[in-house]
């Protein structure tokens, strides 16, 4: 009897050992499991002593189990994932999301687009709790322990599996006063003549590429500005300060030309292959997906893609208000 009440109390630690092999460090492990890295050390110790043998090699970067410890997780790890499973299940019976949900999203369009929306979500869904981690790191979402990451990318892992949230585009924009100083450009062409702000990628001359709207003609101009960052915020930002001409994804350039700050230049032209078209909600794949991440997936989308919008798009219409065209018919 004393040994089996023993077994009992390292279920939790076996399964905290199956946690480790899969994120392969401590950290993530307790940021799965929700406890503090040093819980989950002490759950290894103890885990260890009560089998009389190492499980787990440490060095200062990496986490390795021995062959014992491959052995135990190898054994029980359907087990856990059935235990796990059916839990799911038992949960959703009643209906009503619960449970916590870990999502990364990349730090602007998760500031801009994604943090704006969970407090309506919360509200909808009290029993839910989120963890929202904004980093541009493509994380390994079964390694780091994230049940979604939200993901504006031109292609998604075929390891997992995705679904489109909402369609997106990127838009040129500059302020007024720019384009009053240096001229507003008539086509792509003009772009060589404009101090141009674009996202930073290390891969020599920066190209844009254009095609008319009717998909018949296309325009490649190689830019050059005296500005480039890896965040569309601050090169947002750096428009609004009339340094220049920024590409932007929508969503980055919306609030600004909602304000009449920003106005769109060559309205009359679609980007091609400035930033991707389209919002990802990724997850690993299982048999039983959970009905809070379900939930916050259809949520975003019912929030991003309104049916009443232009060509889908939920940041910014085909024309802004705003745009350097609108003006000039205004005036």
């Amino acid at each position: 009897m004393t040994k089996a009440r023993r077994l009992e109390d390292l279920w939790s630690h076996i399964h905290c050992l199956g946690v480790l092999a899969n994120t392969g460090s401590f950290t993530a492990a307790a940021r799965r499991l929700q406890i503090s890295k040093a819980s989950v050390s002490q759950r290894i110790a103890e885990l260890e002593k009560a089998a009389g043998v190492v499980l787990v090699r440490r060095t200062t970067r990496s986490v390795n189990l021995t062959d014992a410890g491959m052995h135990l997780v190898d054994q029980t790890a359907d087990a856990y994932l059935r235990i796990e499973e059916s839990f799911s299940t038992v949960l959703d019976l009643s209906g009503t999301p619960r449970g916590v949900l870990s999502v990364t999203v990349p730090v602007a369009l998760g500031r801009q687009v994604i943090a704006p929306l969970i407090p309506a979500f919360l509200k909808r869904y009290p029993d839910v709790r989120i963890q929202l981690e904004l980093s541009d790191h493509l994380a390994s979402l079964a390694t780091d322990g994230f049940d979604l990451a939200i993901r504006h990318v031109a292609e998604v892992p075929d390891t997992h599996v995705a679904s489109v949230i909402c369609e997106t585009r990127s838009v040129l924009v500059a302020t007024r006063e720019y384009l009053r100083k240096h001229g507003t450009p008539k086509s792509p062409v003009d772009l060589t003549g404009h101090n141009c702000l674009h996202y930073l990628r290390r891969t020599g001359v920066t190209t844009w590429s254009f095609e008319s709207r009717e998909g018949e003609r296309r325009v490649d101009v190689p830019v050059r500005g005296s500005f480039t960052a890896n965040n569309s915020e601050v090169l947002r930002e750096a428009a609004a300060g009339s340094l220049g001409i920024a590409l932007l994804p929508d969503f980055s350039a919306a609030p600004a030309l909602q304000e009449g700050t920003l106005v769109e230049v060559l309205g009359g032209w679609h980007v091609v292959g400035g930033f991707a078209e389209r919002l990802y909600a990724v997850r690993p794949y299982t048999p039983h997906v959970p009905r809070a991440v379900s939930s916050f997936v259809s949520f975003l989308r019912d929030a991003l893609s309104p049916s009443d919008a232009p060509e889908g798009l939920p940041f910014s219409s085909k024309r802004s208000p705003g745009s350097a065209n609108a003006q000039r018919k205004r005036r």
